[in-house]
Order: C-alpha cells, then sequence, then structure tokens
C-alpha cells in the first residue's frame, strides 16, 4: 500500500458531539485528546513522515469566550501529550495576537522529542491571510520561483500536504495550508472527531492507495 508522507488532520464536530451526548458545547473539546494521540501513534505505525493538526484558527477565536477558553486549553494540552512521544514538534500560528496561548510559544521552533521519527506541526491561532501575508507583498516584484514562494509564508517548514482527512462531515478545507495543500488528496469523514476510530484511518489510507496521483501532470 501506498503511504502518504505528509497527512493533514481536521478534527471537526467537538460541539455537535458534546451536544449530542448532552454536554455544552465547550465540553467536546476534551474528548478530542484521546483521538488525536491515537491518530499520530497510528501515523508512526502506518511509515508517515509528517502530520499536520488543524487546531484553531483566527476566526475560531470570534466564537464565545467559555468555547475560545475550551479549546485553547484542548491544544495547549494535546501539544504537550505530544511532547511525549517521539516527535518533531513545530507549533505555527500568529504569535503577535493576544490569542495565541504563552504556553506554546517554545514550541514555535522545531523541537525534537523522543527520537523524533516524524514531524508533526500544530496550527493554533492560524489563519490563511495571515500564513500568505507576506508573499503578497513580495508577490508584488512579479513571477517568482517555487522555492522563494515557499521562503516567504510563515509555514515555511511544512512540507507539501499528499492526504487531507476531515472528520465531521463538512466537504471544506476551512482554510487549511492553502499552498501546501494545492495537490492533496481529500477525504473525508462522516462521524465526529471524539467518535475517532482506528478503522477510519485505515479506510482512508486504503482509498488514498487507490487515486490517481499525477501532481497535474
Amino acid at each position: 500500500m501506498r503511504v502518504p508522507k505528509h497527512i493533514g488532520i481536521i478534527p471537526d464536530g467537538n460541539r455537535r458531539w458534546a451536544v449530542n451526548v448532552g454536554l455544552s458545547k465547550e465540553k467536546g473539546y476534551d474528548y478530542g485528546l484521546r483521538p488525536g494521540l491515537d491518530m499520530f501513534r497510528l501515523c508512526k505505525e502506518a511509515g508517515v513522515q509528517e502530520i499536520t493538526y488543524y487546531g484553531f484558527t483566527t476566526d475560531n477565536t470570534k466564537r464565545p469566550k467559555e468555547q475560545t477558553k475550551a479549546f485553547t486549553k484542548a491544544c495547549i494540552k494535546a501539544v504537550e501529550m505530544l511532547s511525549n512521544e517521539d516527535a518533531s514538534l513545530l507549533v505555527v500560528g500568529n504569535i503577535n495576537s493576544p490569542k495565541f496561548p504563552k504556553e506554546l510559544k517554545h514550541y514555535t521552533k522545531r523541537r525534537k522529542f523522543g527520537e523524533g521519527d516524524i514531524k508533526v506541526n500544530f496550527l493554533v491561532n492560524y489563519g490563511w491571510h495571515w500564513d500568505l501575508e507576506n508573499l503578497f507583498s513580495y508577490s508584488q516584484g512579479g513571477r517568482k520561483s517555487k522555492a522563494n514562494i515557499m521562503e516567504h509564508i510563515y509555514t515555511s517548514d511544512i512540507s507539501r500536504v499528499d492526504l487531507i482527512i476531515r472528520w465531521g462531515g463538512r466537504r471544506r478545507l476551512s482554510g487549511f495550508l492553502p499552498v501546501q495543500s494545492i495537490y492533496a488528496d481529500f477525504y473525508v469523514i462522516d462521524d465526529l472527531w471524539p467518535d475517532f476510530k482506528p478503522e477510519h484511518f485505515h479506510e482512508a489510507l486504503k482509498w488514498y492507495d487507490s487515486q490517481d496521483i499525477t501532481l497535474g501532470g
């Protein structure tokens, strides 16, 4: 089976899951922590080289205070959990905003934990417009090479994504890494993120293996 080198993970549906089980919306984020760790370990076992988790976006911070507080706390905990694994860990997001958690600032330079077997990127207070803001001004000078374009986005240390898996049934990228996702295959799982099962991952890999990967050629 062909295994994608880089998988993007959009863990959607935490709030809907909470409502479905009779909890307030902000309570759902804690139940997404264990699936994130399980997903990491499955990727490691399968030989995936890089993972990017979509934590929260700059647009998400417009949600009610109790929700923003809850998903910020969950992202901090998730990064701390991953730091106990064999991961080369990087947190990427707008650190100049007060919405970026100070607890994660020392992860904004890639750090190796354990054997550092897999590159793990965690998008926190991330916005596609923020990511590309330097590129907009840089491009005013005319056409540039691909290498130069990558040097002028904030996520330049994140490689091209091969497969994006989104839980929660939504058929949209929601601003996820627009440059790196340009040729990514997109697999949607209708189950909500807290209902994660290993079968989701295995089915996504099987589907990916059946795709005709041409990268436009």
